[in-house]
């Protein structure tokens, strides 16, 4: 395995509310140096939410994608906040979102957006034993709730409706996780 290169210098570049860019300049174990921009999350992470209603069934939303400019059918997720492991924020975002809490919640993995330029990762959890239970959020419209057969997620793959990598990497490995094929590390 490769000698990660020596960081030199990180500079800030700018600032928004969600994120920072900053420069980092780099030196390669060949000798090799260059400088790389990233996109630096502010704040402890996201959490992306697989809500099992049963067994075969997956609860999915449907909300606004601003970044796409249309609606998006994918998992519940959000940002956690500070003080808060995984487990909590899934549950609070659950409640927020889709009107549900879940006994048993399970850190499957995490999942990066594109670690070659953003720092920002999300925790999948998987949510089970579900309960009904509604807080509050932050959403400017209510979300809609869509069950969905785990054993369709295949069909998900064509819907010009879906394109999140993140939801639909979490919807597989949960199918594998339950499979036992797959266990968190």
């Amino acid at each position: 395995m490769r000698k990660p290169p020596i960081v030199h210098a990180v500079h800030d570049v700018t600032t928004s509310r969600f994120l920072h860019v900053q420069q980092l300049d780099l030196e390669f174990s060949n000798g090799e140096r260059r400088s790389y921009e990233r996109m630096c999350a502010n704040g402890p992470g996201a959490v992306i939410i697989v809500p099992l209603r049963d067994d075969a069934t997956v609860l999915l939303v449907r909300e606004y994608g601003a970044g796409v400019g249309r609606y998006e059918l994918g998992l519940p997720k959000g940002r956690m906040e500070a003080g808060e492991t995984p487990e909590q924020a899934a549950d609070r975002e659950m409640q927020e979102e889709i009107g549900f809490g879940a006994h048993r919640l399970t850190v499957l993995h995490h999942l990066s957006l594109s670690p070659s330029y953003m720092t920002h990762v999300a925790h999948v959890v998987l949510a089970r034993d579900l309960y009904p239970r509604r807080l509050p959020g932050d959403e400017p419209e209510p979300l809609d709730v869509t069950p969905w057969p785990l054993a369709d997620l295949h069909q998900l793959l064509g819907r010009e409706d879906v394109t999140e990598g993140r939801s639909i990497a979490a919807l597989f490995m949960t199918r594998e996780y339950l499979a036992g094929r797959f266990r968190p590390a």
